[in-house]
């Protein structure tokens, strides 16, 4: 028997635990951050918050005999990924990192790559007047500054009632998208620019192809820096690399 931590959040971690459950000698426990209001519960044990950094990780890994841990986080969630590098490393726990590829820009995609939100607000000003924005309603304080501008707002849960929030309208909704819905939402609101987190994977990339077809800008958020180690880019690779362990 081996037990397996997923560090989750995402449609990948919630897709490997409930394949990981249906092996014989493998336990599964999923650990999410508790910021989604309705998560997609995965198979297995859950576990739900934070572990204190390093140090509270790590004690965990040990105190619950965790065999192999996966970080399957979302891209963006970069300060958990380097946190369970660390504290794999300190309990000498096997570690991988299933890390989905980022989308990539095409010839008819008119993207402009920035680096951070910070700098998604600032390219917006002089250059948007409506903007779809999805970046995550924990990003939407950076843009509320920007009177000038209307925002239309998708987000999985609302933000809380202090929030800094641009003008617009918000909408709380859960991909997968169609692209006819993308295309709905850009023509109808009038969209001249996406605002959009790099994420990689199928739920939301049809607004991408949205754009690319209604030749909509899109300011592009680049990824965080991965942390070093073994990573793999689909539920496949960690599943092959779960079952390589467990026949060690």
């Amino acid at each position: 028997m081996i037990r397996v931590l997923i560090l989750g959040g995402t449609g990948d971690a919630a897709e490997l635990a409930a394949r990981l459950a249906t092996i014989e000698g493998v336990e599964v426990i999923t650990s999410l951050a508790g910021r989604t209001r309705e998560p997609l519960v995965p198979l297995g044990d859950l576990r739900v918050g934070g572990f204190g950094g390093v140090a509270g990780l790590a004690s965990y890994l040990e105190v619950m005999q965790i065999d192999l841990l996966i970080d399957a986080t979302h891209p963006f969630a970069s300060q958990i990924s380097w946190n369970a590098v660390d504290a794999a490393t300190e309990v000498g726990v096997a570690h991988l990192m299933l890390i989905r590829p980022p989308w990539q820009k095409v010839s008819n995609d008119r993207w402009i790559e920035v680096d951070s939100v910070a700098a998604a607000a600032a390219i917006l000003e002089n250059q948007a007047q409506r903007v779809f924005l999805t970046v995550g309603r924990q990003e939407l304080a950076a843009f509320a500054h920007l009177k000038e501008i209307w925002f239309f707002m998708r987000m999985i849960d609302p933000p809380t009632s202090d929030a800094l929030v641009p003008p617009g309208m918000l909408l709380c909704d859960r991909g997968p998208f169609t692209l006819n819905n993308e295309k709905e939402i850009l023509i109808h609101h009038n969209i001249d620019t996406i605002v959009s987190k790099n994420s990689g994977g199928n739920a939301t990339f049809a607004k991408i192809i949205a754009a690319r077809e209604l030749e909509v800008k899109v300011v592009m958020v680049n990824r965080p820096a991965i942390p070093p180690g073994d990573y793999v880019n689909d539920v496949d690779g960690a599943l092959a690399w779960v079952l390589d362990k467990l026949h060690d």
